[in-house]
């Protein structure tokens, strides 16, 4: 039994991606037309003396958390996949495990073995004068945390792409009389570049997008004056108007990136071979060895450490009836954030499959881009619309009720789930898209060939076939949820707090024992992706 033909344009099949496409759109253009807004004073204030100070500090924080995490990630990237030294096999995947800390849990651990009064310092003054130890709590400590805590996301790619180069690329720079060093600076770093390009681009899309860790530091920077206009100076104007230059200056470092990789094509020179090429020894291997120690060290295994030994401290007092709420609020909301995005990324995934024109791949794109959007952006561009929605249901309810409701929809878990599924849409589409991509026509054609069409193959192909992607993005939905930040934080209900709530509040205090608790709850939950990752990658 043959399908019946389908018009090729439907404009049923644009409507359901039109409406995902719009919870995107919706916040990004409210946040945008607050340019056209008349200044107000508070808005005038920040002009005069806080932009330019906020506008530095962003420059300097991307420039340097950009640079730091190249370094750190292409140079792990390149020891681990194309060099043997002692214990390679080890970091080659516990090099990743930094993404499951938090960047600003790690930023107040490091904060507290660092600073003045914490453990390192009191242990050297025990051996005399310790007259200028750096101090942490300056730009370049926010540098330090944010380039550990995010140079992963340059490492993953960018081993993948030394992986792919193989043996091949190795032994032509060798016959051009090309040193490993100088074949390494000029043909695998070149040859590397869009993918180092990616990973910078992810990482500074995090940095623009970060709220905890600069305002652990106290570093002011576009994210905390959007939550100081909003809750200190009690204006949604000003906060609305700092967030869309926020969203002006990420959607340029999006153009920025396709510009780069414009017109620039690039091939493996081979597959990698397990036969390792580059054989370091002597204190070669060893500088290698250490360089990974110092880094997994730093960015993981020391401040882990330290979250256990300040949650046991604080566990008899402070673990209490609350934990069962900042618990149960935290999985409510990445479970019901989780599953809201992935069905909604299995719908816009499967009407992109089914109608290649050009019009439906634009909402796809359009639909996924609040990933590049950082989330107190959103959360001011959510709460603006559902605001106003709100007061109209109000005043239309004055006429039947004496004493209307002060609220209907604001404060409520439905326009944080709205913020979330702009934020995190793409999250949960990209594993779902390419699971479906490995679904090819010819399965398709064989199942319509049997009388399965429709909803039917849906259920009885296409999902049993998805169910790894779809459990994939279910988890790193969860995941990013559980731990996000500034989304919680400005949208949530009054007296909704969660494991990060939690961790914000008691770092606001400087009470890094009492943070330590929620603090190793969200490191355990992040390890979950981390696994993934890791399995993925040693399948490429």
């Amino acid at each position: 039994m043959q399908a019946s033909a389908t018009p090729r344009h439907p404009a049923l099949n644009y409507l359901p991606a039109l409406l995902i496409t719009l919870v995107t759109l919706l916040p990004v253009g409210v946040v945008l037309s607050s340019l056209l807004q008349p200044a107000g004073d508070v808005w005038q204030h920040l002009l005069d003396n806080l932009l330019l100070e906020l506008t530095l500090n962003t420059l300097w924080l991307m420039l340097g958390v950009g640079a730091g995490s190249a370094i750190l990630g292409v140079s792990l990237a390149w020891l681990t996949a194309a060099c043997h030294f002692p214990g390679r096999r080890f970091f080659s995947w516990a090099m990743m495990l930094p993404l499951a800390m938090p960047t600003y849990v790690l930023a107040f651990t490091l904060i507290g073995l660092l600073e003045f009064t914490g453990p390192l310092q009191t242990w050297l003054r025990g051996f005399g004068d310790i007259g200028g130890f750096p101090n942490i709590r300056s730009r370049g400590g926010v540098i330090l945390v944010m380039s550990l805590a995010l140079y992963p996301y340059v490492y993953l790619l960018c081993r993948n792409a030394f992986l792919t180069q193989g043996r091949r690329l190795l032994e032509v720079a060798q016959s051009l009389g090309y040193s490993p060093r100088r074949g390494f600076w000029q043909l695998a770093l070149p040859m590397a570049r869009p993918w180092i390009v990616g990973g910078v681009s992810l990482v500074l899309m995090e940095t623009l997008a970060d709220f905890g860790t600069v305002a652990t530091f106290n570093y002011d920077t576009f994210t905390t004056g959007i939550y100081k206009a909003w809750y200190a100076m009690f204006s949604l104007p000003a906060a609305s108007q700092l967030a869309s230059l926020l969203l002006l200056l990420a959607l340029g470092l999006m153009l920025a990136e396709l510009r780069l990789r414009r017109g620039r094509q690039y091939n493996a020179a081979g597959r990698g071979d397990p036969a390792l090429p580059l054989l370091l020894t002597g204190w070669r291997a060893w500088l290698a060895s250490a360089w990974c120690v110092l880094i997994l060290s730093t960015a993981f295994l020391i401040p882990l450490a330290q979250l256990l030994i300040w949650a046991w401290q604080v566990a008899a007092t402070d673990l209490d009836q609350r934990y069962l709420y900042f618990v149960g609020h935290s999985l409510l909301l990445a479970g019901l954030a989780a599953l809201l995005i992935t069905a909604a990324s299995l719908v816009l995934a499967y009407l992109a499959r089914n109608n290649r024109h050009w019009g439906m791949q634009l909402l796809t794109r359009l639909a996924t881009l609040g990933y590049a959007v950082p989330g107190a952006v959103l959360a001011v561009g959510a709460f603006i619309p559902v605001a106003w929605l709100d007061n109209l249901l109000i005043d239309s309810l004055r006429p039947w009720l004496s004493n209307p409701p002060t609220q209907i929809i604001k404060g409520t878990l439905f326009a944080m789930l709205v913020a979330y599924m702009a934020r995190f849409l793409a999250v949960g589409y990209q594993p779902v898209e390419s699971a479906l991509q490995r679904i090819t026509p010819n399965q398709e054609y064989a199942a319509r060939s049997l009388g399965v069409s429709g909803l039917s193959l849906l259920r009885r192909l296409h999902l049993p076939m998805l169910r790894g992607g779809l459990l994939t993005g279910l988890l790193l939905v969860f995941v990013d949820v559980m731990k996000e930040m500034p989304i919680t934080l400005m949208t949530r209900p009054f007296g909704w707090d969660t494991l990060a709530i939690r961790v914000f509040e008691m770092t606001s205090e400087g009470e890094w024992q009492r943070a330590a608790l929620p603090s190793v709850a969200l490191v355990l939950v992040g390890l979950l992706p981390v696994i993934l990752l890791m399995r993925n990658s040693e399948k490429t």
